[in-house]
């Protein structure tokens, strides 16, 4: 029996038993549909990480010293009590490192955890949970942070640790409406008059995160309103990418310098960059990736043994068909090969179903969530795999056994 012969059997079995077909291949399409909106919500949350929360996080060819690693989440116990015994990041430590890369665009020191919270106040209104950084001025240069109106903070806000603030674009718009309106007004932050100087302009949102719901002040006015942090942050910004390895290490070797420590000693401060923070994400992601295709797994066998099922009942109800085609000439191989077609095509059917609906599935939760999706071509050539792989496992014993029936026999069946 000629190939194409065998497939537009196949095809004209499944439509004329459309309702068994779809039940008998839901196992499939759903394991397959699981895979493909699972592995583009995962790989739609990796691009979007390495493309727009790390720079919002980190910034453009920046890096941290901090006292933890960014990938604290990942350590153990032990790990995490000898990071807590570390020396808390200082002004001092700021100045070694920028001291040590006078060829970078900015060194900042800033505010770290845990991030107070205050009410922003102007008049008759008010915004709650306003998150506040204190920042040395070239913070605002490290997160390329662009003025809508007003000016930034500068190092005599710092010295004379001046009562002044600068909003974030949603702030600005919430209090005043207009960006220009708010400069010059006093608000209060946690209760304390404070004059705006500048508004920063709109950041957008980030998986649903607004990153215009802040203010920013001198870092000596935020240290005697809300005290020392326990965790403090240097930010470096080189000038390019390039600059980013030379520059980590020579801050290394300055941070080294400040805190004494001697030859083979472990450092007692973390550095990070960008790719840090997508490492650590991906290692998370990984853990997806190995729990997916145990499902994916299970799904597939139960929906092959259905397969295998329902062509051993069609090998039944066809008895006469197979005994009338070997009369008239067909081989063996010709009946193995039709119904291991057809157990093929109607898996590869169901794969093919899956992929619809896993699409359709992502693109759902990529239009009503914050959660983005990228459809991966690697994923529907596996999903595709999987089903024809499910077919042609599944399919074989009922191929052999209407192969092997005597025509005699089989002509004979009522």
């Amino acid at each position: 029996m000629p190939f194409l012969e065998a497939i537009r059997l196949a095809l004209q079995a499944i439509a004329g038993a459309k309702l068994r077909s779809f039940f008998t291949l839901l196992g499939v399409i759903v394991s397959v549909a699981f895979l493909v909106a699972v592995v583009a919500i995962i790989q739609g949350m990796n691009a979007y990480v390495r493309e727009n929360i790390t720079d919002a996080v980190i910034g453009t060819n920046s890096f941290h010293v901090r006292r933890s690693p960014i990938t604290v989440g990942l350590l153990s116990d032990e790990d995490i009590k000898r990071i807590r015994k570390r020396p808390l990041i200082s002004l001092d430590d700021a100045r070694a490192v920028e001291r040590a890369l006078p060829d970078a665009e900015a060194v900042a020191f800033q505010s770290g955890w845990p991030t107070p919270s205050s009410t922003a106040a102007y008049r008759n209104r008010s915004i709650r949970d306003v998150l506040v950084f204190g920042i040395t001025p070239p913070y605002q240069i490290v997160r390329d942070y662009r003025f809508t109106a007003g000016e930034p903070l500068n190092d005599r806000d710092v010295i004379e640790r001046r009562p002044v603030v600068v909003l974030g674009f949603g702030i600005a718009d919430s209090l005043f409406g207009l960006p220009d309106r708010a400069i010059g007004k006093r608000i209060r932050i946690g209760g304390r008059e404070m004059t705006v100087k500048g508004v920063i302009a709109k950041k957008g949102r980030v998986l649903g995160q607004s990153f215009d719901g802040f203010v920013l002040m001198p870092y000596s006015t935020f240290k005697s309103i809300y005290g020392r942090r326990r965790t403090t942050v240097v930010a470096v910004k080189m000038r390019s990418a390039a600059d980013i390895e030379s520059g980590m290490r020579r801050a290394e070797e300055a941070m080294r310098m400040a805190h004494r420590l001697r030859p083979g000693e472990d450092n007692d401060f973390a550095i990070d960059k960008a790719d840090a923070l997508v490492a650590f994400w991906r290692s998370l992601t990984r853990v997806l990736f190995a729990v997916v295709p145990t499902v994916v797994g299970i799904g597939i066998v139960v929906g092959g043994i259905v397969i295998m099922n329902i062509m051993l009942m069609s090998v039944t109800e066809r008895t006469r068909e197979i005994g009338l085609r070997k009369s008239i000439g067909a081989t063996r191989h010709d009946i193995h090969r039709q119904f291991l077609i057809e157990a093929i095509v109607l898996s590869m059917v169901g794969g093919l179903l899956g992929v619809i609906a896993g699409w359709a599935m992502a693109s759902a939760m990529s239009a009503l969530t914050p959660l983005p999706a990228r459809i991966t071509w690697w994923s529907v050539v596996l999903a595709m795999a999987l089903g024809a792989g499910a077919g042609t496992l599944f399919g074989v014993y009922p191929a052999r056994r209407a192969a092997r029936l005597d025509p005699i026999i089989a002509l004979s069946a009522e």
